[in-house]
């Protein structure tokens, strides 16, 4: 009774998030006109960038935390790549087609809203430099392991990377952006974590299930490889044990839904990358309770 206790106790905590990601859900399957490209523009070229700034600019956390939790993240996103193309051959499925669904998390839509409810505001800091160091490495190095992706456009111009270097050369630089700046970015990011959640529910009720076989292999070995290497690299580079606990966190994200994006869009292997998107975000949702307190989270203490 106590397992059972503690788990829907913090299920309970989550049941926001869940709420709203079923609202996209249902509104996916009714049909009802919803703008995914105009919410999926503003999310990461707006409000996204807004809360980066934000939070960068504003967290306790030292530089020194920040570039290690950064170095974690390259780490461990090398280690995941390293042991899924392993994994991909091993189970017979094309290697590179497939290397950057079971690589990459769904460390913005899902992972910030998640880690901020696990491991409040300090947590927040913590996966937003995840994130950001994440979301430029996918779009730069991850896209290009993919069949046919030359002439992708490059992510230097990329808003969410532009907000980072600012709010790092603030913090390098000891400057304080006008109050009115950081309102808007405040105000602006604030609309972050409602978007990206409707935006993901809506997405998986529009993803195909007829990749589901295969696509629970791939999402398998995201969810697996991605717990295991998040945890491993930031114990190696030395941040503290909630520190870990966070990188581990984001790393064991579901599949991100871009990477079935990509997945469509160059390779023949888009309904599998779906059902791996589907598959993994449904057990890590089920999953998520015990491993907010396998984690050492505060919402599980």
């Amino acid at each position: 009774m106590g397992v059972f206790h503690i788990y829907f106790s913090i299920l309970s905590l989550l049941a926001p998030l869940l709420v709203v990601i079923g609202v996209g859900t249902t509104w996916g399957k009714l049909g009802h006109a919803f703008p995914a490209q105009f919410v999926t523009v503003l999310a990461t070229t707006v409000t996204t960038p807004a809360l980066v700034f934000n939070t960068l600019v504003t967290t306790q956390l030292s530089n020194e935390i920040m570039a290690t939790v950064a170095g974690a993240t390259v780490l461990a996103l090398a280690l995941c790549m390293g042991i899924s193309a392993l994994a991909l051959k091993l189970c017979k499925l094309p290697v590179r087609k497939l290397l950057q669904t079971t690589t990459f998390p769904n460390a913005g839509n899902l992972g910030l809203p998640i880690t901020h409810l696990a491991f409040g505001d300090a947590g927040l800091s913590t996966s937003i430099a995840f994130f950001a160091v994440c979301s430029f490495i996918q779009h730069t190095v991850g896209v290009r392991t993919l069949p046919s992706a030359d002439g992708m456009p490059a992510a230097w111009k990329s808003p969410i990377l532009i907000a980072s270097v600012l709010a790092v050369a603030c913090r390098l630089f000891s400057y304080t952006p006008p109050q009115w700046i950081m309102e808007s970015a405040q105000l602006l990011g604030s609309m972050t974590v409602p978007l990206m959640l409707l935006g993901l529910g809506h997405a998986l009720a529009l993803i195909p299930a007829a990749g589901l076989r295969l696509g629970g292999i791939v999402g398998a070995i995201r969810l697996v490889a991605g717990l295991a290497t998040g945890a491993a690299a930031a114990w190696l580079v030395g941040l503290p044990a909630d520190m870990i606990g966070n990188v581990a966190l984001q790393m064991g994200m579901p599949c991100a839904v871009v990477s079935y994006m990509y997945a469509r869009r160059y390779t023949d292997m888009g309904d599998t990358a779906a059902g791996a998107v589907l598959i993994s975000t449904v057990v890590f949702l089920v999953l998520a309770p015990f491993l907010l307190w396998l984690l050492g989270s505060p919402v599980a203490g």
